[in-house]
């Protein structure tokens, strides 16, 4: 089995005129709403393996906010440019391309790819990945490259307003 967490970004600021989106740190909200959903995530046992996240600077943050509260090292995430703005076919690669030693794994990414990604792994209409919102998907596979469209089982879909 094969688990992996699909978590977008939590709320970013868009305060500073002129910044490259790439740039965009996180706001009050976001900066309250990950460390939560990190302490959600501990009590739901997630434990990942390995975090990849996008280098934006609104993920790489949320990231390490959910890292710590999961005692996940922060050193330790890597990050991946192609996460950054990617399509369904890019993350599908990405996740394709995971050492198969690894069987919990958690991505930080962006809309619309993630919540596309979600739906096509398990042909469930999910609608929205909100910010910081947190999709588990199980996978009864031996090896991340045979991940593909419906492969995917739905475990659970949690985002902060659902909790706080």
């Amino acid at each position: 089995m094969k688990n992996l967490f699909l978590v977008r970004h939590a709320k970013s600021d868009w305060s500073v005129s002129g910044q490259k989106d790439i740039d965009r740190e996180l706001n009050g909200r976001g900066r309250s709403d990950a460390p939560k959903m990190g302490r959600k995530l501990y009590e739901m046992e997630a434990k990942p393996e390995i975090i990849i996240s996008s280098p934006a600077a609104r993920a790489r943050f949320t990231a390490e906010l959910i890292s710590e509260q999961l005692k996940f090292d922060t050193d330790k995430i890597i990050y991946n440019e192609d996460l950054y703005e990617a399509s369904v076919r890019t993350l599908l690669g990405a996740i394709n391309g995971i050492e198969d030693r690894y069987s919990r794994v958690m991505i930080f990414g962006h809309n619309p790819g993630l919540t596309f990604l979600a739906e096509a792994l398990t042909k469930k209409e999910i609608g929205n990945i909100p910010t910081c919102g947190i999709v588990h998907l199980e996978f009864a596979i031996g090896s991340w490259q045979e991940v593909s469209g419906g492969t995917g089982e739905l475990k659970s879909f949690i985002y902060p307003k659902k909790f706080f």
